[in-house]
């Protein structure tokens, strides 16, 4: 509960951003050095930024390795499970649910799609690509964590009538 909310300030702290500091595209114009003191000449040639497109190539990589460390959380989590662990940040009851979990799973990468989103469309693109990045290892990390865990081994008493 405390990630989704920290989640959601995030996405509205990010999307209110915009008029503080956007990273602006630098405009490079050709400098006129005259050393026989004329006045200079307006520059004829500015470069022009390049905007990427959202769907570019970097970005579909980002969001398939999204999506990639998304079903390993899936899995490992399931494994997790079937070893007798607990979930931490979700209701054991909604894991145990695996078309619930795996909905889960998805509408967690289509969140962080639509952040890349928010911030390309407000000019932050190195956030944008920032978001993806963080969430692969975030959910790689988790995913390792969970294979690493011991099984929980139970110890069975029995009773003499």
């Amino acid at each position: 509960m405390k990630r989704s909310i920290a989640f959601i300030a995030f996405l509205i702290l990010a999307c209110t951003a915009r008029p503080l500091y956007p990273q602006e595209p630098s405009r490079a114009a050709a400098a006129d050095i005259n050393p026989q003191g004329r006045q200079p000449q307006p520059a004829k040639i500015t470069i022009l930024p390049i905007e990427h497109r959202f769907w570019d190539k970097e970005n579909d990589l980002l969001f398939a390795g999204v999506a990639a460390a998304r079903t390993l959380d899936y899995f490992s989590t399931l494994n997790m499970r079937r070893r007798g662990r607990q979930e931490i940040f979700l209701t054991n009851d909604a894991v145990d649910n695996h078309a619930g979990f795996a909905f889960i799973e998805a509408g967690a990468t289509g969140v962080s799609i639509g952040a890349s989103y928010i911030f390309h469309r407000y000019g932050h693109h190195k956030l944008e690509r920032w978001t993806s990045i963080v969430h692969i290892g975030l959910a790689t990390t988790g995913a390792v964590r969970n294979y690493s865990l011991k099984t929980v081994q139970r110890r069975i008493v029995v009773t003499q009538p």
